[in-house]
């Protein structure tokens, strides 16, 4: 399984809005500046994670995106299924549902993929966002340069 720049970018800056919207809002160009991301781009990808019910914007004068949920209430499995969709690294009707393949009554692979799938969302269902945040503290406060602060 290889996630696209969905993934990867979308938990960076749902990271970023974890940890700077503690205070208030938190606007995507703040977000696009810390994150080097193309405020375009992180557009769509805020549009997904609200679209999912993880984040939720907030109108007018200081205005921005915030966490719709406790940072504890998400994991990164919920993020990458917000912005990738099915984590499955093969789409195997074998071995999750009732559909029959061609090769299915003979296919011993499909418990190779059922395994696989249930590793990954098991792992990924683990990571909470806060865990991730207080990591990135922990990142900044040992790098020389501070992560800038973006006024909103």
């Amino acid at each position: 399984m290889k996630l696209s720049t969905k993934g990867r970018y979308g938990l960076r800056a749902l990271i970023d809005l974890a940890r700077y919207s503690e205070v208030e809002p938190v606007s995507i160009s703040c977000i696009a500046e810390r994150q080097n991301l193309s405020e375009r781009y992180l557009e769509q990808l805020m549009s997904l994670l609200k679209k999912a019910g993880l984040i939720k914007s907030i109108r007018g004068a200081g205005g921005g995106y915030v966490l719709a949920k406790d940072a504890k209430e998400i994991s990164v499995g919920d993020v990458l299924r917000a912005l990738e969709g099915s984590l499955e690294p093969v789409e195997c009707a074998g071995y999750d549902s009732e559909e029959e393949c061609a090769a299915s009554g003979g296919c011993v692979t499909k418990y190779v993929w059922k395994r696989i799938n249930e590793s990954i969302n098991q792992t990924v269902n683990e990571m909470k966002l806060d865990t991730l945040v207080e990591e990135s503290k922990q990142l900044s406060a040992c790098d020389k340069e501070k992560p800038k602060a973006c006024n909103n």
